[in-house]
């Protein structure tokens, strides 16, 4: 048998999205990706796909893969470190999720040693479903469970909500700056999050999976930003509502409503057959009963394992 290891690239994403479409059916996540927002995914600000990223093939068959994100700002203090992955199931229990485990953990080290020196790392991973064959593996290597995360799903276009009681616009390119202002401030008290850095932000709102048609925003009388809804599309006829937020100050007021009443209204004229979100278990702001005031319903409980280590000098 021949194992052969290297980054993964723009020649590559074929296979590699062929891998994760193939892991979302076997492990019951659903998490499809096209090619193309693969290879977006190299070009991210921040990511160099030479470390950051890794494959291994078996005899010329890409059998599993690593990669790593590691946003610029601090949580609770600390680094947290993306590593996503997966190992094909046919090559399961020969030791190559440990390898790539190995490398990927290397490397988040090395990188937070270089932004912020001396700083913890939180190793962030995904645990997958319930009886996820990667859990023990995780658990072995000294991770935690620390937080599930509900996927809720609606068909579309079902019941189509009313058009929204409060104005609201449909986002568009001038009001990228704005909405991130406005989204770091809704997340400032937002277990798990650190602020939007303009790079990255800028990455996620000119991507090829944003769709700023079905977006919308509520803007206050000076013109700022209070409420925003952004979605975005991995796969053909599914809409994901990515981001739903409310500055502090203008909550209670109902404008994340009247942005998702108006997004959903989007997303039936569209076509989508299907909307979908994600929203943390323990949620404090009430998310989850927004959401579920919509018609979407618990789909997935995905558990995010974690384990902290020091910073690196």
């Amino acid at each position: 048998m021949t194992v052969s290891w290297q980054p993964l690239s723009a020649d590559t994403v074929t296979e590699w999205a062929e891998l994760t479409n193939l892991l979302g059916e076997a492990d019951g996540t659903e998490e499809f990706y096209e090619a193309e927002a693969l290879a977006e995914e190299l070009r991210e600000p921040g990511v160099d796909p030479r470390l950051d990223t890794v494959g291994v093939w078996q005899d010329g068959v890409l059998a599993g893969f690593g990669q790593l994100r590691l946003p610029t700002g601090l949580f609770e203090g600390q680094i947290r470190a993306f590593i996503a992955g997966g190992v094909r199931p046919d090559q399961r229990g020969l030791g190559l999720g440990r390898q790539i485990m190995d490398r990927m953990e290397a490397r988040a080290l090395e990188l937070a040693g270089q932004r912020h020196p001396g700083v913890p790392v939180l190793l962030w991973v995904s645990g997958g479903l319930e009886g996820a064959s990667v859990r023990p593996m995780l658990e072995h290597r000294g991770y935690k469970l620390m937080r599930y995360h509900h996927e809720m799903t609606r068909p579309m276009p079902g019941v189509v909500p009313p058009p929204p009681e409060l104005p609201v616009r449909r986002y568009s390119a001038e009001l990228e700056e704005a909405v991130r202002l406005a989204h770091n401030d809704a997340f400032s008290t937002h277990w798990g999050s650190a602020p939007a850095d303009a790079a990255n932000w800028g990455d996620m709102v000119r991507s090829r999976t944003f769709r700023p048609d079905c977006s919308f925003v509520s803007l206050d009388s000076d013109g700022e930003v209070q409420a925003y809804v952004l979605v975005a599309q991995w796969v053909p006829g599914e809409a994901w509502v990515n981001l739903v937020g409310t500055r502090q100050r203008a909550r209670g007021a109902g404008l994340a409503r009247a942005c998702l009443a108006a997004s959903l209204r989007a997303i039936a004229e569209q076509g989508y057959a299907k909307a979908g979100l994600d929203v943390d278990s323990e949620n404090a702001s009430g998310a989850g009963a927004l959401y579920a005031s919509f018609g979407f319903q618990l789909d997935k409980v995905i558990a995010r394992y974690g384990r902290r280590v020091p910073g690196a000098a």
